[in-house]
């Protein structure tokens, strides 16, 4: 892969458009980027690998906000690569995930990640993917690499290597398994114990369950499992025979008492059978005397019922008379009371049909005034109409006079107002460079402000400092005093300890001849040296402290020294104060421009509004001149049309009111008459019909039937009561002639407490008995089904714990704890052990040059002084052989030249091994980043050396760095220009 421009455009540091031809850098096979601290070297190399996977290396790919803050916030941020991969052309175009504002209104909108792949096709660019999914898969299998890939083989990180030379087998097995992917071995190491733990537990479980089963064996049988699982079965089915022998033996007793309970049981139901036939017997007797005494009631119930059963057909008749007679009564009223509206000329007796034709006549004068009214209306209607119109239409006329005096004035200020826009903008133009120069400004302000802040601060601290040192050392000066006072004391220490009888603490003797006397006065206990200890414990602790806060102080003093970029705090004072004036004219002028635009947008608005209503005004001017053209000529027909007829609409209202009173009036008269004539015939007719229902009833009026009547409850009363009666005389004659109660009365009365007793006493014998052999059953069913239980889980688990031996036996030999595995290698470790053995003797074909021979990178399995005490972290170690001294040395022991070029090396070898596992394609561009600021000069030559044989094949290699003497060795350079408004790209050579 060799790549040929890259353009970004408001990306990281860079909020302008910047180019990089890497045809004319690698020309010369070999070219520097440089630039000081800060300014955007990495970023170059983010670009490529932003272009090309849509994400950054390492923990700068988690944050997704790649648009530059030196931009303004309105430019979309972008990055454009072309390259050659495998022989192919291609152009990617890609633009982050960024947040802009919104065209309209307050406010931001989100803009998703897009992507642009286009290919070259003979002289032409042909379209490849604008999906961002698609992208990415066309990319990876054109390249072969993933992104850290990528970033370890054509953006060699030289710190990085450092750190991989130096690191332990932990830190380099996961950098290995990054680079090559061999997780799937880790993957499978995992799973093996996985499924080695999981069979275990199978195993735990499956013993658990037997022991479950001999746990509720033993609970039923009461009797205890034995320790052995061997011997679980032969005891259970000892247990379960005898429980089976037992249950047979206690059935037969069991039987016999049963069949004593039954037989007490039968007796006693016939004795209390015999005792109710004899009450129920003597209980007919006396209900059936009450009965007969009830005899003339029940002959009056049974009179009433036949007489309300012969009322009940009447009553609806009598009811529909008297309604007949009620409909006439009312009828006459509303006659008399039609009739007494009625003109005089109308007679009280006037008939049905004369009313009717006196309506007809009403009617037909009604239509012909209403006519006559409706037509004034509309003539009153038109004149309003007309009059209207004419107003409306000089209303017109005034708005159109004024509408035009706008049309002629509106042009002219807005060719004023655009003068004004174009000076006001072109002063606001310099407000981003103002802002961005104002903000860097501040920066330096401050970091100016924070140095003599931290000067203070630096200054107490070292007091402080120099305070705790004097304290620790004198607490420790006490210390030491008091223990040598104590151990030339310690014999009468120990003198004080002895007792008569009790042993020496130092040679045993119970007899103690000639202790110590000295005094006791002034002698150091235990406790006393231990607190001293701890004094000078605490002390040494706070010297430490203050040793590292003046470093941490003077740390971030030389960081803010270094923003200030060498201005006091008047000149950064006062350059901000330039910058602020400045700034503030700028902002005047934006809030100007903004003014003027809103304005000359308003009186655009305003003029094609006013020319809108110009023409809407002319529109609606020929329209109310057609309408009052039209309701003219209306006004003129009805006019003609009520010449003749007499009075104003005042008397025609009049005269309709009156017509349609009359009629209304007739047409009730009418009514009512025919209503009286219908209602006097019905009244007959229900007369007659209930003279017929009351002679077929057996009644002589209707005075009668009423009293005879009962309403539907009170039959449904009389009926039920006759129907208890009746039904219990049946029931007592039944009783009486019953032959078994008629046996009963003639034996004598039982026992039944006797009887009772005895029941009660043979059926507890039988239930206890009962109890006894379903317990014993019981209990052998429940052995016999255990006993199975046990034989299923016992066969069960024989599998398992095949299968747990096989898995274990692949864990321990994936796990490198193996009994046959000394070294404690692990599967994952062995193959990144192999991969490494390629990567060290890559890198020794680089390495024995940089050395000029003497430097050798070897692998090991043993431990490096990089692994500490960890447990099994050898497999994956590196050493050093020096051949001046045919020592070898540990990668810790190096120093930073000799450690820097071993790591390139390794690098170098790291990313040929790399490349062809990954089957990527060739990569004739590649990135050396950092580390040659620890070189000597003749190293530095051999290093370059070995950097400049890499363009063997047209292969260009791009040095990172700031080292200043490497400008001068390398022609072919990229220089990143760090300002306060972003940084640019300069070429050079």
């Amino acid at each position: 892969m060799r790549l040929h421009t890259l353009t970004v455009r408001a990306f990281g540091p860079f909020a302008g458009t910047e180019t990089v031809d890497f045809d004319r850098l690698g020309s010369g096979g070999l070219f520097l980027i440089h630039g000081p601290t800060g300014a955007g070297k990495t970023s170059v190399l983010d670009a490529v690998c932003f272009a090309l996977y849509g994400s950054l290396p390492g923990a700068r790919g988690k944050d997704d906000s790649y648009k530059s803050h030196h931009a303004p916030l309105d430019r979309r941020p972008e990055v454009h690569l072309e390259c050659t991969v495998r022989g192919r052309r291609i152009r990617v175009e890609r633009r982050p995930r960024w947040e802009r504002p919104k065209k309209r209104g307050s406010g931001t909108l989100v803009e998703n990640q897009k992507v642009t792949v286009q290919e070259l096709s003979g002289d032409r660019w042909e379209g490849v993917t604008t999906r961002p999914d698609e992208a990415g898969q066309f990319i990876g299998d054109l390249v072969g690499l993933t992104l850290d890939q990528f970033c370890q083989i054509v953006l060699l990180p030289q710190g990085e290597f450092s750190r991989f030379l130096r690191a332990s087998a932990k830190d380099r097995r996961a950098s290995l398994e990054r680079i090559f992917n061999t997780g799937v071995f880790r993957e499978l190491e995992d799973w093996f114990a996985e499924h080695a733990g999981g069979l275990r537990r199978e195993v735990e479980s499956a013993d658990r369950r037997i022991r479950e089963t001999a746990g509720r064996i033993a609970e039923t049988g009461r009797s205890a499992a034995p320790e052995d699982t061997d011997e679980l079965w032969a005891w259970a089915s000892e247990l379960t025979a005898m429980t089976a022998a037992v249950a047979g033996e206690v059935a037969p007793v069991v039987d016999s008492v049963v069949a004593d309970r039954e037989a007490a049981a039968l007796a006693l139901s016939e004795a209390q059978a015999l005792d109710r036939r004899r009450t129920r017997l003597a209980r007919a007797r006396a209900r059936h005397g009450e009965l007969m005494e009830q005899s003339e009631w029940r002959a009056r119930v049974d009179s009433g019922l036949a007489a309300a059963e012969r009322a009940a057909s009447v009553l609806p008749v009598l009811a529909e008379r008297d309604a007949r007679r009620t409909a006439l009564a009312k009828a006459v009223l509303e006659r008399d009371q039609a009739l007494a509206l009625l003109p005089a000329a109308f007679a009280p007796d006037a008939t049905a049909e004369r009313l009717r034709a006196a309506e007809r006549e009403r009617l037909d004068e009604l239509a012909r005034a209403e006519r006559l009214r409706d037509d004034a209306r509309r003539l009153a209607g038109r004149r309003e109409a007309i009059t209207r119109f004419d107003r409306h239409l000089a209303r017109i006329d005034d708005t159109l006079e004024r509408v035009r005096g706008h049309l002629a004035d509106l042009p002219v200020r807005i060719g004023d107002l655009r003068g004004r826009l174009g000076a006001a903008q072109e002063r606001a133009g310099r407000a981003e460079a103002v802002e961005a120069a104002l903000a860097a400004a501040v920066q330096r302000r401050d970091a100016v402000a924070e140095h003599g802040r931290l000067a203070g601060e630096l200054e107490r601290a070292e007091a402080a400092h120099r305070d705790a040192v004097d304290a620790a050392q004198s607490a420790r000066e006490d210390m030491l005093a008091l223990r040598e006072r104590r151990i030339t004391h310690m014999a009468a220490e120990l003198a004080l300890g002895l007792a008569e009888g009790e042993p020496c603490a130092v040679c045993g003797s119970p007899e103690h001849p000639s202790p110590a006397r000295e005094a006791t006065e002034g002698l150091v206990t235990a406790e006393a040296e231990r607190a001293a200890q701890t004094a000078a414990d605490v002390a040494a602790q706070r010297r430490s402290s203050a040793q590292e806060r003046v470093a941490a102080l003077r740390e971030r003093a030389a960081g803010a020294l270094e923003r200030a970029e060498g201005r006091d705090s008047a000149a950064a004072d006062e350059e901000v104060a330039e910058l602020t004036r400045s700034r503030d004219g700028a902002r005047t002028a934006v809030e100007e421009a903004h003014r003027l635009e809103a304005e000359l947008e308003g009186l655009a608005d305003r003029l094609e509004r006013t020319r809108a209503h110009e023409a809407d005004q002319v529109r609606q001017r020929s329209e109310t001149a057609a309408h009052r053209a039209g309701a003219a000529e209306e006004r003129d027909r009805l006019a003609a049309s009520l010449e003749g007829a007499s009075g104003g609409e005042a008397d025609l209202d009049a005269r309709v009111r009156s017509l349609r009173t009359d009629a209304g009036l007739l047409a009730a008269a009418a009514e009512a008459v025919e209503e009286h004539g219908r209602a006097e015939r019905e009244r007959d007719a229900a007369a007659a019909s209930l003279a017929e229902a009351l002679a077929a009833a057996g009644f002589t009026d209707g005075a009668q039937a009423r009293a005879a009547s009962l309403d539907e409850r009170g039959r449904r009363e009389l009926k039920a009561q006759a129907r208890v009666h009746d039904d219990a005389l049946a029931a007592v004659r039944a009783a009486l002639e019953d032959p078994e109660l008629v046996a009963a009365a003639d034996l004598a009365p039982p026992d039944l407490s006797a009887l009772k007793s005895a029941a009660d006493e043979a059926s507890l014998a039988a239930e206890r008995a009962v109890a006894l052999r379903g317990l014993w059953r019981e209990r052998a069913g429940r052995l016999a089904a255990l006993r199975g239980e046990l034989r299923e889980r016992t066969d069960a688990c024989g599998p398992v714990l095949r299968r747990y031996r096989i898995a274990e036996g692949m864990r321990a030999l994936t796990a490198g704890t193996a009994k046959d595995n000394t070294d404690g290698v692990r599967l994952s470790a062995y193959v990144l052990a192999a991969r490494l053995e390629q990567v060290v003797a890559a890198a020794n074909d680089r390495l024995f040059t940089m050395s000029d021979g003497r430097y050798e990178l070897r692998y090991t399995v043993d431990k490096t002084v990089s692994d500490g005490r960890a447990q099994k972290a050898g497999g994956l170690g590196i050493r050093v052989v020096d051949a001046w001294t045919g020592a070898e040395r540990d990668p810790a022991t190096l120093s930073g030249g000799e450690t820097f070029f071993s790591s390139l090396a390794l690098a170098l070898g790291l990313g040929d091994v790399a490349g062809a596992e990954a089957g990527g394609a060739d990569i004739d561009t590649l990135f050396v980043d950092e580390g040659f600021g620890t070189l000597d000069e003749d190293t530095l030559e051999e290093v370059l050396d070995v950097l400049d044989r890499l363009r063997d094949g047209g292969r260009a290699v791009g040095v990172v760095s700031h080292v200043a003497d490497l400008r001068h060795r390398i022609t072919g350079q990229l220089k990143v220009v760090k300002t306060a408004a972003g940084s640019h790209i300069r070429h050079i050579g």
